[in-house]
């Protein structure tokens, strides 16, 4: 039914019924042949099937450009994923860097206040011992000079008692440091 109202429009629309001359229904006129020809063309394009075939080919084409399609989906967000999981880790990255920095700043900042108070005790020993050293040449020259002033001392005195002292006086003196030995030895 369907091929025959196609035809039968084909030939009502077609421009042969405006060929003036010639009756249409003759093969003498080139329009009516060239009516034939496409039906005849059209008849043997339906009866091999041919737009079942077009039509199969188109489904498959169709067919494979939705597969492509899926699979374009599944690559897009199989993309987004990848995206998104690179986007964390790099965010992880980054907070690790900051506590790192951070870290690395504290401890700076310790190992600086630790190095200052390490000066300082070590400022306040070498004080002490500098200290120290004034102290123990301090006492050193005032042993000094008391080893001397008593060296002065004893030599002054043995001149001014040997200018005094005469035979009788020392063996005055010495009966009187022989008394004095025994009774402190007593």
């Amino acid at each position: 039914m369907r091929l025959m109202l196609t035809s039968l429009f084909a030939i009502a629309a077609s421009p042969a019924l405006a060929a003036g001359d010639k009756p249409f229904f003759s093969l003498a006129n080139t329009d009516f042949v060239v009516t034939i020809a496409f039906a005849i063309f059209i008849g043997v394009l339906l009866y091999f099937k041919v737009p079942g075939l077009v039509g199969g080919m188109l489904d498959k084409r169709a067919d494979s450009i939705k597969a492509e399609l899926d699979e374009a989906k599944a690559l897009r967000e199989e993309a987004q994923s990848l995206l998104a999981s690179y986007e964390r880790k790099q965010k992880e990255v980054q907070e690790q860097s900051a506590r790192i920095v951070a870290a690395a700043k504290e401890e700076a900042t310790n190992a600086a206040a630790a190095a200052k108070e390490d000066i300082a005790k070590s400022i306040t020993r070498r004080l002490a011992a500098a200290e120290d050293q004034i102290a123990s040449a301090e006492a050193s020259a005032v042993k000094e000079v008391r080893d001397q002033a008593i060296a002065v001392a004893v030599g002054a005195a043995k001149d001014v008692i040997a200018k005094q002292m005469d035979a009788k006086s020392a063996g005055a003196m010495i009966d009187a440091s022989i008394a004095t030995v025994g009774e402190k030895l007593h």
